[in-house]
């Protein structure tokens, strides 16, 4: 068990790479907090893996809001007195259009969610990761921020101000011993390939696939394997890190 009895909370817990994530923890031994918008999918998920005898607790969370944040963080220290490991995987996208013809309205969500998301976890969960001496954040990028794609400019521009972010927060945080790495996926099969993609058909996946040199999309599976490792006591000298689960698309 790679992860016994870590305390780890999942934002967007509930499904795609966030229900990979839950899911491939809690086999390792971890106990889950799943933190997501969507409450009835979240305990739905909790409940499950609550039946199998694992341990997991949904809390509805909108990663945008200070308050829902301080509270995720209250919430789970009440419940297994301790965090060890917060993933930061809950994001969302504007439709892939030209970049003229995005609002202004989901110019502002994409980056509360992706963005300022980072800022109001560190503000949640950094003093309890120094005052317990240790702590981890896994911050779920994209492989927008370093090859981007076009009529996803401002997407891009929320993965790409997280990759900087987070490598600012390992340098600072290393002295108090809380890691902090990325992981960019490429596009995978998830809620939000078709908002990616622009619609969702055989054309377009293909589309997408032929930019992926080990020919597929990425899987909930492939980030979990990946989360896994940077969670784990492994990799306690490694932060600051962006590994790509890409499939080769950023060689």
């Amino acid at each position: 068990m790679r992860l016994q009895d870590k305390v780890v909370v999942v934002t967007g817990g509930a499904q795609g790479f966030g229900e990979g994530i839950v899911r491939r923890f809690a086999a390792e031994g971890a106990k889950l907090v799943i933190a997501d918008l969507q409450f009835s999918a979240a305990q739905a998920l909790a409940q499950g893996l609550q039946a199998d005898g694992l341990s997991a607790i949904a809390i509805q969370t909108d990663v945008s809001k200070g308050q829902d944040m301080r509270s995720l963080a209250e919430a789970s220290l009440k419940s297994f007195g301790r965090v060890d490991v917060v993933v930061n995987n809950a994001g969302t996208s504007h439709r892939n259009q030209s970049l003229m013809t995005v609002s202004e309205a989901e110019f502002d969500r994409v980056f509360a969610v992706n963005v300022k998301s980072i800022y109001w976890s560190a503000q949640a969960f950094v003093e309890h990761f120094r005052a317990q001496g240790s702590g981890a954040f896994i911050n779920i990028a994209s492989t927008a921020g370093i090859r981007p794609r076009p009529g996803l400019v401002w997407y891009n521009s929320t993965k790409g101000a997280v990759i900087t972010a987070s490598k600012a927060m390992a340098v600072e945080l290393a002295p108090d011993r809380i890691r902090v790495n990325v992981i960019n996926p490429v596009a995978g099969e998830t809620p939000l390939l078709g908002t990616f993609m622009g619609e969702d058909t055989p054309e377009m996946r293909a589309k997408f696939i032929a930019s992926i040199p080990l020919g597929r999309l990425s899987q909930p599976q492939d980030i979990a394997n990946a989360a896994l490792y940077l969670a784990s006591d492994e990799a306690e000298f490694i932060t600051g890190a962006c590994l790509e689960v890409d499939g080769g698309r950023c060689v």
